[in-house]
């Protein structure tokens, strides 16, 4: 994969910027009966052998089996050195059965230790909060994370979902390296806030859903249907969908013209956001993961990056 290495935030750790999400390796509660463990583990090391290092897992993928199956991949394949693991924390299960995020310092530090021992780890590259609660202080919460770092538990800190005025209370002390948040061609709010402040601050941002559940990939038209979580998204309604179906066929020509697939074009657009520096596009077989490898391939000129945020602006 020829592309230069980028550095997490403030920390020391490096990456290749085309990483792998790996919520359909053991995400049961995501994907209801239609996962198989062994192709999970499959394009987790098919991914691996690929020079892919950065892993994006979480503990509620699953809950907890995602952790698990990356963990037992990097452990057969000997690669721990190779890769850098992202996880994260912030659900809760109550004994009603009820979920609550949880970001105190005492949760978030059990969470750490949970997850070193189903990664069968001793240190987590990347750990977030993965959604924020309601009730604790946002830099007390990293300042729990800060700890783990310094006890080599952890090697650098990340926020997910958080809004701007929480990412700035979090990064108080400056212990925030990375932010994860939705951000796609189709939802562009975070340019807004985040990205600037991102920018500033030498933090790394990590866009989730960028090819929007597929709709950005140019593989659909106007007679698909869905019967999944995508069903109930705005973007996949009525004359939202049409529209959507549109634009991206303004850039399924501009990749067209250079001989690329409409879904590379578009995670490339992204590599060139400001302080986007690392894509975790999601696999749910080996062939998918090398197919999102070619994105490295794709060169955009000033003018394309220009052109394709004019179709979505």
């Amino acid at each position: 994969m020829a592309m230069n290495r980028v550095t997490l935030g403030n920390s020391e750790v490096t990456v290749n910027p085309l990483g792998l999400g790996t919520n359909a390796v053991g995400g049961h509660n995501i994907y209801p009966n239609m996962l198989d463990e062994e192709q999970g583990k499959a394009l987790t090391a098919t991914a691996i052998d690929n020079g892919v290092e950065l892993l994006d897992t979480a503990f509620i993928y699953g809950p907890r089996r995602s952790e698990e199956l990356v963990g037992e991949v990097v452990k057969e394949k000997g690669a721990r050195d190779q890769v850098v693991i992202a996880t994260k924390a912030a659900h809760k299960f109550l004994d009603n059965g009820d979920t609550v995020m949880d970001n105190s310092p005492e949760f978030l530090k059990q969470s750490v230790d949970d997850a070193l021992r189903r990664l069968q780890t001793d240190y987590i590259d990347l750990f977030y909060i993965h959604f924020p609660d309601e009730q604790t202080p946002k830099d007390e919460a990293v300042g729990a994370l800060q700890e783990m770092k310094e006890a080599g538990k952890i090697r650098s800190i990340g926020v997910s979902n958080f809004t701007l005025d929480q990412l700035k209370e979090a990064n108080k002390d400056g212990h925030v390296d990375v932010v994860q948040s939705e951000y796609n061609l189709l939802n562009r709010e975070v340019e807004n806030d985040i990205l600037p402040y991102t920018s500033e601050n030498n933090i790394t941002f990590v866009p989730y859903f960028p090819l929007e559940s597929g709709l950005l990939a140019g593989k659909y038209d106007e007679n698909t249907t869905f019967n999944d979580i995508r069903a109930q998204k705005p973007n996949f309604q009525g004359e939202t969908f049409k529209e959507n179906l549109r634009k991206v066929n303004e850039v399924k020509k501009i990749a067209e013209q250079k001989g690329e697939e409409t879904a590379h074009v578009v995670l490339a657009w992204y590599l060139h956001q400001p302080s986007v520096d690392v894509l975790i596009p999601g696999a749910k077989s080996s062939d998918q993961v090398l197919n999102n490898l070619k994105t490295a391939n794709v060169n955009l000129t000033k003018e394309e990056v220009d052109h394709i945020s004019s179709i979505f602006s």
